[in-house]
């Protein structure tokens, strides 16, 4: 669901000099003919970034779906949708799904049998550690020159902007197996959605504090702010089964309901690797702010501010679609869901997005995520390896195209590719043509490639006044694919605009040790933290974690992040 959005960094020569230094070492001795890439010769016509092939070929692929999800068109499915058609007419591909899982961890499983089996489609959407899985394991197929090739110059582009950083994510011994995501900044940011018509009808502000926001939620909790004369509302909505506490250095971005920002207002930063007084890694988990933070957690578990099934629930969307929720935590694109079918029970449901809850300095702390975070990986010997590439160069050129209100997750093997600013830069664009202070003529830049249809199309959905985002200002009737994208954009995303702390893991990768160690130790964490704020277990357990982390590897994997990190 997440929305590929991308944002002009702004790189100065420095970035792009070593962005394209890291793209020639990756490609040492590649030539530009299909020789080597596991590909057959080509026509002139099919070596286009965009050349369709003269007879069509086939592409199987694994699909994460949401079960929840009844946007598509009577008669269309997963397989076959309006990205299907567009990728067959216009490159004579036909994608098959060989499998399909719901997202998430059912998604990751999937993937992990397939790897363990060696039985695998033509392509997947992998992370981090499953693309070095399958480098380790000899599976994918080397896209070196598939890529110096067959990709666009907007994808290249993109590329450069991250500094080297995409590049280096997937290249192994001076190979590249696999095309990564660029992901938009604004992805690891986790901020507070709140209803605003909930603390206008009680007199009260968004909470800055924590104690501010222990006093919201407790009113969200008691004064029946729904007006159904029940006490059934939930202060703090929270992550469903399977789902993330909080984001961690292997899943840095796109952590919905998780509680993120109030660990931030203890300045502590859980699943990240930071520096130590004395400049040496030490592991977020495991320090004093993170017990500061749980305790805190367990004693507003114990005031039922915080949903009694969080961790447990199903559905993570259910309380906020149903009306039952008052606050939760997720990035900026909200207005993909689970917003639309929330205004849709309720019209008048006002969800207002701010960077909120401070620490005790006035400032929001934000875990940032790693600039790629998903990969596209090829198995090794399938025929048409450029193929893939040919399909992201495709909905690059063309994302804009499409109708929005059929999630464009449905893109065969999509990942996000974008600028790694779009989404503030293009909140502030809309906002200055709304203003009249800037003209569509003014944003000519082709890379942020939604921006020009964005213009076109905000004032369908957004009514005056331009400059108050309250939910009555809007008709999402008019356009709800249009709707989902502005309001994420200009209620989501504006906020990203003030200053607020940058908070960067030292690593966003495994070292060797991990391997084989992090799944348990993650466990051992996940299982230990959720007890504890769920009143299952002592905070004093929090120490007798932190001393079976480091007996159970922990020690060894930050002297091992410390050598990568040098």
């Amino acid at each position: 669901m997440a929305v590929a959005l991308s944002a002009c960094s702004q790189s100065d020569n420095d970035n792009n000099a070593a962005s394209t230094k890291a793209s020639t070492k990756a490609s040492t001795a590649a030539s530009t003919a299909s020789a080597g890439s596991g590909s057959p010769a080509a026509s002139a016509e099919t070596q286009d970034p965009f050349g369709k092939y003269p007879e069509q070929i086939t592409l199987t692929y694994g699909k994460a779906v949401d079960p929840t999800d009844n946007s598509l068109p009577a008669g269309d499915t997963p397989e076959h949708n309006q990205y299907s058609r567009y990728i067959l007419d216009n490159l004579n591909i036909d994608t098959k799904v060989t499998w399909q899982a719901a997202s998430g961890t059912n998604y990751d499983q999937k993937v992990n049998l397939a790897i363990s089996s060696s039985d695998l489609p033509d392509a997947l959407v992998v992370k981090d550690t499953q693309l070095r899985e399958m480098v380790k394991s000899g599976q994918l197929a080397d896209l070196t020159d598939v890529f110096n090739q067959y990709a666009s110059p907007a994808m290249k582009n993109f590329m450069e902007k991250t500094g080297g950083k995409s590049m280096e994510s997937v290249t192994f011994d001076g190979k590249m197996y696999a095309i990564p995501s660029i992901q938009v900044q604004s992805d690891g940011v986790h901020e507070m959605w709140i209803r605003k018509d909930w603390l206008d009808k009680l007199g009260l502000e968004p909470p800055k504090t924590m104690a501010d926001l222990e006093k919201v939620a407790k009113a969200f909790v008691e004064q029946d702010p729904d007006g159904n004369g029940k006490k059934d509302t939930i202060g703090i909505s929270g992550q469903q089964n399977g789902s993330k506490l909080y984001a961690n250095f292997l899943e840095s971005t796109n952590n919905t309901f998780g509680l993120d920002p109030i660990f931030g207002a203890y300045k502590s930063y859980p699943g990240y690797w930071l520096k130590d007084e004395a400049g040496n890694p030490v592991y977020g988990s495991t320090l004093p702010e993170t017990k500061e933070a749980l305790g805190k957690l367990r004693d507003m578990y114990a005031q039922g501010l915080i949903d009694k099934e969080i961790g447990i629930r199903k559905s993570a969307y259910e309380p906020i679609v149903s009306g039952q929720a008052g606050i939760f935590f997720a990035p900026w694109w909200m207005g993909y869901g689970p917003l639309p079918d929330a205004i849709k029970n309720n019209p008048d449901a006002n969800w207002q997005a701010y960077l909120l809850p401070l620490d005790a300095d006035g400032q929001f702390n934000a875990h940032m995520g790693a600039p790629s975070t998903l990969f596209v990986v090829v198995r090794k010997g399938y025929e048409h390896p450029e193929a893939v590439v040919k399909m992201l160069n495709l909905l690059v050129r063309d994302e804009s195209k499409f109708d929005i209100s059929v999630p464009v997750g449905f893109y065969p093997l999509r990942v996000p590719m974008s600028y790694t600013d779009e989404s503030e830069y293009s909140a502030k664009a809309l906002k200055e043509v709304l203003a009249g202070t800037k003209k569509p003529e003014d944003f000519t830049d082709p890379g942020y490639k939604l921006l020009a249809a964005d213009i076109q199309n905000v004032t369908k959905v957004k009514k005056e006044p331009y400059d108050n985002m309250d939910i009555q200002n809007w008709d999402p009737k008019a356009d709800m694919g249009t709707w989902s994208r502005i309001y994420s954009l200009l209620v989501g995303s504006s906020p990203l605009e003030q200053d607020y702390n940058k908070v960067y893991s030292l690593l966003y990768s495994q070292t060797k040790t991990m391997e084989s160690r992090w799944s348990n130790l993650k466990k051992l964490e996940d299982e230990t933290f959720l007890k504890i704020i769920m009143g299952a277990a002592p905070l004093d357990d929090f120490d007798k974690f932190v001393s079976d982390w480091k007996k159970q590897g922990g020690d060894k994997i930050t002297e091992e992040v410390k050598e990568a990190v040098k």
